[in-house]
């Protein structure tokens, strides 16, 4: 954490002390998202706010301009970075907004807006922070005493590959220190509730993504702070067969028909094999995907295609039809985007989808959109347009 990260902190808390009572906590489905938002819900009820959640796959315009009509404290937790001109747009100047994010962010200079993404202080989302661990540095900010809610950094933490290293490293050894997480062989558990980091991570990540239209996010609220009841470890196990079902269905049915092929992606339409699922779905199973060398072309995009229902749990109904794609980059093409010899996932969607309503966020491997489902057809097409305007010869 550097000085100026500490400094729009503390500009953020104040505010919200001297301004507000009642907050809105807006996060994303998947672990590091529901870890992220049990986290500062806590931080935040401690300091005598009063909190309410709202979980969302998708910042829809439609959305942000019904969240920023009305005059409140609203924070954005592994969601809003990449959106933050959007939400400025909408937002109009009447609201203190906090963005806690580690997608690449999109700088904005509205006054209103205090976007911590650490990206400014030079860190990668991708690989040296997640949303939980900004979330945590917001919270000691807060108060110092709110160490013991660092097992919850290190459960979103998990999304990110390999070993922990950078602010992840030293959170970890801050837990350690002051015994809010233990060694049991060779992974961590929470002290307070008993239960593997890893355990938790994996609960969050069925709950909110199968769950989502189900209370999945709330439950998995529940699951951090107060732990994993007999009924909730029922509730996993029944949506992580649900899903295995349509994993398998999915794979069998693109062994057998393959993926369809442009010049540089590769693509599939899901149909109806996650139907009534959450859409952090096809990501998941993108990223799957991007593991079975038999099936792919390890040179090219992986796209995947599932129809978004128009209901918002805990919102209301969207007016629009959309569609989320998801794309995920195989390993041997990586490098490639590390020597900015091709696009990255997110840079491809971002151009790809904004002339069409789109909206698009992620990282340079991993990216999402979601866009109005009469462009679907034009999708792969935008994207080989785009490939051919951001890529950089080689030479």
């Amino acid at each position: 954490m550097d000085l100026s990260f500490k400094e729009k902190a503390l500009r953020a808390i104040s505010r919200l002390r001297s301004e507000h009572k009642e907050v809105l906590l807006v996060h994303h489905d998947d672990a590091d998202g529901i870890s992220s938002s049990a986290l500062i819900k806590v931080a935040l009820e401690r300091e005598w706010f009063k909190v309410k959640t709202l979980c969302l796959e998708r910042l829809y315009p439609q959305v942000l301009r019904n969240l920023h009509k009305d005059r409140r404290a609203i924070l954005y937790v592994d969601i809003g970075s990449p959106h933050a001109n959007l939400i400025s747009e909408y937002n109009g100047g009447r609201n203190l907004t906090v963005i806690l994010d580690h997608h690449n962010p999109s700088p904005t200079e509205d006054l209103s807006i205090f976007d911590l993404n650490l990206e400014y202080s030079g860190l990668k989302g991708e690989t040296d922070f997640s949303s939980s661990t900004c979330c945590y540095l917001f919270a000691k900010e807060l108060d110092e005493r709110n160490f013991d809610l660092s097992y919850l950094a290190l459960v979103g933490s998990l999304e990110i590959p390999g070993k922990p290293s950078s602010l992840t490293l030293q959170v970890q050894n801050e837990a350690l220190e002051k015994n809010v997480i233990r060694k049991r062989g060779g992974s961590f558990v929470s002290t307070k509730l008993g239960l593997g980091i890893s355990q938790i991570f994996s609960s969050l990540q069925i709950l909110g993504s199968v769950g989502y239209y189900k209370g999945g996010p709330e439950v998995g609220i529940e699951l951090c702070l107060y732990g994993q009841t007999s009924e909730v470890k029922k509730t996993v196990k029944a949506l992580e067969v649900e899903r295995k079902k349509a994993n398998k269905k999915l794979i069998a049915n693109l062994y057998k028909e393959r993926l369809r092929q442009s010049e540089h992606v590769q693509y599939f339409d899901s149909g109806e094999a996650f139907k009534g699922m959450g859409t952090k779905v096809i990501g998941t199973f993108c990223s799957f995907l991007s593991y079975q060398a038999r099936l792919i072309n390890s040179s090219k995009y992986i796209l995947g295609f599932m129809d978004v229902p128009q209901q918002v749990p805990g919102w209301g109904s969207l007016e629009e039809r959309f569609v989320k794609a998801s794309m995920r980059v195989p390993r041997d093409m990586q490098s490639s985007i590390m020597q900015h010899l091709m696009p990255s996932a997110v840079d491809l969607l971002q151009r790809s989808t904004r002339e069409i309503g789109g909206v698009a966020d992620g990282h340079d491997f991993a990216a999402s959109c979601t866009f109005p489902i009469e462009y679907k057809a034009e999708l792969v097409g935008r994207i080989e347009k785009a490939i051919q305007e951001l890529r950089r010869p080689k030479g």
